[in-house]
């Protein structure tokens, strides 16, 4: 079984990625970036930490090792490079304890989980690189999902049906930052929640699920159901895998989500 060409390397604070995925504004780290075979970004605000050169790690901010999470990270990067060396292909799960003390500090505890019927879920220890997005940003999935979702891409291009990814894997730090900007805005945990899942409980987490558009048509809008390409995805998707998550009446009272599709 052929392994990615592309891989990135999740831990709970830092994100490993392979070089030359990424753009620096800075002619410094511009240069760094180029020259790359990995860089290390905080998950938290994307900050890049250090870039592995040929002649070894480029510290990009001061006082890197104590950068919280960076012994882990550094951890991950050798293990797990070694392990690919190996002709190893791994996948396991990150711990989800530093996750249950940030949603304590939202005041949500298992009580959300049980009313939505939502389960807590795990980010992947590595991704797998899928391609590019509607954005142009590189698209990650967990490694069954992706080599699922290049096939069935493919598949649908064959019959004139252009399947365009909007959004793959999403962080738990993503998700609790949209929630520390809304309330910075002044808004409360509880009106949050009617339009966002809590950190922890969006499959997007899981790198298994797609928001999935077609040329022309805006993102995440009900009007996806209208076209072509979800006809195609209603009658082709389940042999790839991919299940639409949020149908009409769905039990865990998310609004219709025709764009939203999971592999299974």
């Amino acid at each position: 079984m052929p392994f990615a060409p592309h891989i990135l390397i999740n831990t709970p604070e830092i994100e490993i990625w392979p070089g030359g995925l990424l753009r620096a504004r800075s002619n410094p780290d511009a240069r760094a970036l180029a020259r790359s075979r990995h860089v290390l970004r905080r998950k938290r605000d994307g900050k890049y930490l250090a870039a592995e050169l040929p002649e070894g790690l480029l510290h990009l901010v001061q006082r890197l090792m104590h950068e919280p999470g960076i012994d882990d990270a550094l951890d991950a990067l050798e293990s797990i490079s070694m392990q690919r060396r190996a002709g190893l292909d791994v996948v396991g799960e990150l711990p989800l304890h530093r996750l249950l003390d940030r949603l304590e500090q939202l005041g949500l505890d298992e009580g959300y989980g049980e009313g939505s019927g939502l389960e807590l879920i795990a980010e992947p220890s590595t991704l797998a690189f899928a391609g590019f997005d509607r954005y142009r940003r590189p698209l990650w999935l967990h490694r069954h999902a992706s080599r699922a979702w290049l096939h069935m891409r493919d598949a649908a291009h064959r019959d004139d049906i252009v399947l365009e990814a909007i959004s793959g894997y999403r962080s738990h730090d993503y998700q609790l930052g949209i929630f520390e900007r809304k309330l910075a805005r002044g808004q409360s945990v509880d009106e949050i929640l009617t339009v966002n899942a809590a950190p922890g409980y969006s499959e997007h987490h899981s790198g298994r699920a797609l928001d999935i558009s077609t040329l022309e048509e805006p993102a995440a809008e009900e009007s996806f159901e209208k076209t072509t390409a979800f006809d195609w995805l209603t009658a082709n998707a389940g042999a790839y895998g991919f299940v639409m998550s949020y149908p009409r009446d769905n039990p865990h009272g998310i609004v219709y989500e025709p764009w939203h599709w999971c592999h299974g």
